[in-house]
């Protein structure tokens, strides 16, 4: 499979701790970065061995690169990938993809009318973990899904303690940070999502951003010729001594995946039906962004899909704004 030359848009944590390494054992190269800060975009590049670094986003667009990744702050995903498409790239965006879903549906159909691979980076879909249970489902190993629940509390790491607690910061807050991820993980498990109803507080003493940071999300799921199904969330940054766990309940069993949310996982399935309780086989020693990278690599080359699509990536932000629109207004909020 033909590698990729990558150029980074946002000197990111996640890009430095994660993606450059995932490219890199791929075979990929990354050619360099793009910064908003000349500082910022020369140190990251020094210290991850890159060549190249811009504050001209026009420049690392005219390098010979096939793909972007780009991890800069949520506002300006819409308008640095719409560059980037336009400039012929295929694009690797971080979540959500956007602010708005006007703005996500145009990066969709900017990419599909450009005949451009655009994916959201959601690291989740793509863990053996999620396909088992995806399997599992499909095969009827727990009847008619009924019910998922999803333990995603955490404890955010004080290096990451800046925009996305910001009160003022577009795109900021829990919800928009890891109800996304949740919903990328259930939207292809569950069906449609239609319905959405979520509570959201300010909890942490050292959250003196402003903005939230945990929030339980109910979501109501349909499937033509089935029951509606109920997903049921709790997201947050406050949680320092929680597991993660994805619960999937049916009229014949229950699948348990516990370690289900996080990005390092040994991961475990349990499945428990009439006929008793059993360990499901899962190998998770392959990290989930070498994973996600080598889908969207194959996806340029033709060979195969990205692990979430940029449809994909729509559909998880859908979610994630009704979440926060149903926080703030005390409604329901439903989904076209």
């Amino acid at each position: 499979m033909p590698a990729l030359k990558w150029g980074l848009i946002g000197a990111s944590d996640i890009a430095a701790t994660r993606v450059i390494g995932a490219i890199r054992s791929t075979g990929g190269e990354t050619v360099g970065v793009f910064s908003g800060s000349a500082e910022r975009a020369r140190e990251f590049a020094a210290g991850n061995g890159l060549p190249g670094a811009t504050t001209d986003l026009d420049e690392i667009l005219a390098w010979h690169i096939d793909a972007v990744y780009i991890s800069s702050t949520n506002d300006k995903h819409f308008d640095q990938a719409c560059s980037a498409l336009r400039a012929g790239k295929h694009v690797l965006c971080e979540k959500p993809l956007a602010l708005t879903t006007d703005q996500a549906q145009a990066m969709v159909n900017l990419a599909e009318e450009l005949g451009l691979v655009l994916a959201a980076n959601h690291h989740l879909p793509g863990s053996p973990l999620h396909a088992k249970v995806r399997e599992l489902v499909d095969a009827g190993a727990i009847g008619t899904v009924l019910s998922a629940k999803i333990a995603h509390a955490v404890l955010l790491p004080e290096r990451l303690r800046g925009w996305r607690i910001g009160g003022g910061t577009p795109g900021s807050g829990v919800i928009l940070d890891i109800t996304c991820h949740d919903a990328s993980v259930l939207n292809p498990l569950l069906g449609t999502p239609v319905a959405v109803s979520a509570v959201a507080v300010n909890q942490a003493d050292w959250n003196t951003g402003g903005q939230d940071d945990a929030a339980m999300t109910v979501i109501r799921y349909e499937r033509s010729g089935r029951p509606p199904v109920l997903a049921q969330t709790h997201d947050s940054f406050t949680v320092g001594f929680a597991g993660t766990s994805l619960e999937v309940h049916g009229t014949a069993g229950t699948i348990e995946v516990l370690d289900a949310m996080t990005q390092d996982t040994g991961g475990q399935i349990l499945l428990t039906t009439g006929a008793g309780r059993q360990s499901v086989d899962v190998d998770c020693s392959q990290d989930l962004y070498v994973i996600a990278v080598q889908a969207f690599t194959a996806a340029v080359n033709g060979t195969g899909v990205p692990t979430a699509t940029g449809r994909d990536g729509l559909m998880a932000l859908k979610v994630a704004l009704a979440a926060r629109e149903s926080a703030l207004s005390g409604r329901t909020v439903h989904l076209n």
